[in-house]
């Protein structure tokens, strides 16, 4: 693979000899000879430290290209919304799009079929992890490249533990364990920080689902009914819910927190363990965002239950508009901002254009285990890597926000107390006549 560094020296090199650019010194399966030059894109991205630090690198796209690209930044609990009045105005405001996996199938209807391009270009799907890939794929297409990536990961105290003898938990029965030792011995700290509250992005089914898939329960049945009432489902949500009602090791805020609240609880010292995303790393070592040093921050893979654990991972794709006037120089911004090359210095380089930028996502199975990007990262993508073995995303149908409004409401009222079971199958009643309504069976 050639690299962004050689590929300017070379270029620099022949321009200084007066001699033109060689059609294959194109890296990233760009186009040659710069045709769509002049054409200026508008991109629709999550805020975050990651974007941040791919479009200060937009002149690096521009000089191989001629294509320019303007970003506009939305903070990701408004992202829904402004993705779906997106489609719904179909005036090809936005070439490109960025939204979470789990919102695909709603929109997928003006999203542009990616297959033909990527067979096209030699772009190969395989060079991500599966659950990636799968993330960006809908209805048998592939409709977006993961640009953000996720794996959840555990992350705990290392201080705290060693200070009570404890070994980083392996299972959620450990983490029971070390969460009453918590309790009982140090009076400063909560022992774990959860996220109960239902707060219409459905995030409090994340730490959920993973438990009922690791206990061999399903969310639909063959027939796409729910089955989220079935014993080993369960059983799994009475564990969970039973995590801050009967074992009281969780932060009593759980119930109020949300993903943002849970994940500052940890990073300002509050509470010691947190089951979260991989890129929680960063922020959690960041002297600007943390209380914590990063010799107080241990991860580990997402603990066992019922001796079996299956991650839960997530991507924010980048699609292109079916309604963008621009869809080749659109296409060209893809191969560019997917491409292994920016994905890996966009992980170690900490300086991008005078902005510190402090990021350990990346995207491309390569770069999961590459040595010079784990160096960099505390080794956090080297765990992701082993999470993502067994890993499944959330369903994509495109009743899911409906259904899962239904179960996040669940969650959350069964966390402030009220009866599991009944909850349980009251949301399993209502998601039933939404997908009756729906047509599925």
């Amino acid at each position: 693979m050639i690299s962004r560094r050689d590929f300017l020296l070379g270029t620099a090199g022949l321009a200084a000899a007066g001699l033109s650019l060689p059609t294959w010194a194109a890296p990233y399966q760009l186009k040659e000879g710069k045709p769509f030059a002049g054409t200026k894109l508008r991109v629709l991205a999550a805020v975050t430290p990651q974007f941040d630090g791919l479009m200060l690198r937009g002149k690096e796209f521009t000089d191989l290209t001629g294509i320019e690209a303007e970003w506009d930044f939305v903070p990701f609990p408004a992202l829904q919304d402004k993705i779906a009045a997106t489609g719904v105005a179909a005036d090809g405001l936005y070439d490109v799009v960025n939204y979470s996996d789990s919102w695909l199938a709603p929109n997928a209807y003006w999203l542009e079929n990616l297959d033909p391009l990527l067979e096209r270009d030699g772009v190969s799907m395989d060079r991500y992890p599966e659950a990636f890939a799968e993330a960006g794929r809908f209805d048998g297409k592939t409709l977006g490249l993961p640009v953000r990536s996720h794996v959840q990961l555990f992350f705990y105290r290392a201080d705290v533990f060693k200070s009570l003898g404890l070994a980083a938990p392996a299972s959620w029965e450990d983490v029971v364990r070390a969460g009453k030792a918590i309790r009982e011995q140090r009076s400063d700290i909560e022992p774990l920080a959860l996220s109960f509250h239902n707060d219409g992005t459905r995030v409090n089914l994340q730490h959920w689902l993973q438990l009922v898939w690791s206990n061999g329960g399903e969310l639909f049945d063959k027939d796409m009914r729910p089955a989220w009432t079935s014993p080993e489902a369960m059983e799994a949500t009475q564990f969970y819910i039973g995590l801050h009602t009967r074992e009281k090791v969780a932060n009593p805020a759980s119930v109020s927190f949300g993903q943002e609240e849970a994940r500052l609880s940890f990073q300002q010292g509050k509470s010691a363990m947190l089951p979260m995303w991989w890129w929680q790393y960063s922020p959690s070592v960041s002297p600007k965002e943390s209380a914590l040093s990063p010799e107080q921050v241990g991860f580990t893979a997402v603990p066992t239950y019922k001796g079996k654990a299956v991650a839960l991972a997530s991507s924010m794709p980048f699609s292109i508009s079916g309604h963008s006037k621009n869809r080749d120089a659109a296409w060209e911004f893809l191969k560019w901002l997917s491409n292994p090359d920016l994905d890996k210095r966009n992980a170690i380089e900490r300086t991008v254009a005078g902005q510190a930028i402090q990021n350990n996502v990346v995207n491309h199975t390569a770069n999961l285990i590459d040595e010079e990007v784990n160096r960099a990262n505390a080794g956090v993508p080297a765990a992701g890597y082993e999470g993502l073995k067994n890993a499944r995303v959330q369903p994509k149908l495109r009743e899911w926000p409906e259904v899962g409004d239904f179960l996040a409401a669940a969650i959350q009222r069964a966390a402030g107390g009220e009866d599991v079971e009944r909850l349980m199958h009251d949301s399993a009643k209502a998601a039933t006549k939404a997908l009756e309504r729906a047509g599925y069976f």
